[in-house]
């Protein structure tokens, strides 16, 4: 049989084509974050300072009672108790976001929104119209794998501001990932839709890489929440210590959301993901007794999805630790992601296994 002659040439074209045509759209996003960032505004810059000041008194709580006036009689309203958090974290607010709480910049920002579920829905209409050019998952080689991780990504990242979650300020980020992903994917990691080995020819393909794919996705989210809770713990560290940030950073790490924030974020994100991590490895491991006879064989791929399950358990672990909270667990965090992105293209690219079927 010819398998090259199963192939729908005209699908597979057609694909191509979204997939460029969302790169296009992507692009326009890109250029409307820019602009949600650079008009929104920057009046509100000094919250974070004047919040430090208000919670210098280390360690003891502060009450607040309001008194309210209601004809002529003073009433007192419950006290709130405003503690400190816990250690190494600070009680400031958060940031407007990028748009900075403006007309202008919030137009942008819902312009940018807006392009972005238009590029998800013509990159998703690509990995469907390549899917059935060959009529099988579209995660068979890198590119494909490529193609579908980054619209798993922002579909992600969608569900997330659809259920009203404030992770706009991932927006900017994100399609430039995105974008980056993509030109890799068509210019390097291309491969011509065709066939499948026989090994693969299994409704695992199905579940172990789909569930590869949404775990490196909401990986990548906690990443980003990690990475820039870095730069924003730093930012209030630099300002706790009687520091001045530059304008730069004032005008960017201020609209972020607190660092306590971001923390909180990355670890309700990494945590609720990792159980469907065990579950790739073990079905992975299912498949592998399958296809080859044997459920572990220490295989390069094998080795490196276990290495980063022991990277972000050891994370889980550190974080649930009252010794191990912020910067120490942020970085096994940026560890654990690094692992993951060695796992996707570093294993494929430089090492040869079991799991290389077709180069890249």
């Amino acid at each position: 049989m010819n398998l090259a002659a199963a192939t729908n040439e005209s699908l597979a074209n057609a694909s191509n084509t979204l997939i460029y045509s969302s790169m296009a759209v992507y692009t326009l996003a890109f250029f409307a974050h820019i602009a949600e960032w650079v008009l929104g505004s920057r009046s509100k810059v000094g919250r974070t300072a004047a919040a430090l000041k208000k919670d210098s008194a280390a360690g003891a709580p502060a009450v607040t009672v309001k008194v309210a006036q209601q004809g002529g009689t003073a009433v007192l309203d419950r006290p709130t108790i405003v503690t400190r958090s816990a250690a190494g974290t600070r009680d400031v607010p958060d940031g407007p976001g990028a748009a900075g709480g403006t007309f202008k910049g919030d137009l942008w920002g819902r312009i940018a929104v807006s392009l972005t579920v238009v590029a998800f829905a013509v990159q998703a209409g690509g990995v469907v119209a390549r899917a059935m050019s060959v009529q099988r998952a579209p995660w068979g080689n890198m590119y494909e794998f490529s193609i579908t991780f980054s619209t798993v990504v922002v579909g992600a990242y969608l569900i997330l501001l659809a259920l009203k979650k404030n992770v706009r300020w991932i927006g900017l980020m994100l399609v430039t990932t995105v974008l980056l992903d993509l030109g890799i994917a068509t210019t390097t990691l291309y491969t011509d839709s065709d066939q499948l080995v026989p090994a693969l020819h299994s409704y695992w393909l199905w579940i172990h890489v789909s569930t590869a794919i949404i775990c490196g996705a909401v990986f990548y989210l906690g990443a980003v929440g990690t990475l820039l809770y870095l730069f924003r713990d730093s930012y209030e560290n630099k300002i706790a210590n009687g520091g001045t940030p530059g304008k730069f950073a004032t005008s960017v790490l201020e609209r972020l959301p607190a660092a306590k924030s971001l923390d909180t974020f990355s670890y309700r994100i990494n945590a609720a993901v990792f159980p469907l991590w065990t579950f790739t490895i073990i079905a992975g491991a299912i498949w592998a007794g399958d296809a080859w006879g044997r459920y572990w064989g220490w295989d390069p791929k094998e080795v490196w999805s276990f290495i980063t399950w022991v990277a972000y358990a050891a994370y889980l672990h550190a974080r649930a630790t009252a010794g191990w909270k912020g910067r120490k667990a942020a970085y096994l965090a940026l560890i654990a992601f690094g692992c993951w992105l060695f796992n996707y293209y570093g294993v494929n690219i430089f090492v040869t296994g079991k799991h290389s079927y077709a180069g890249v």
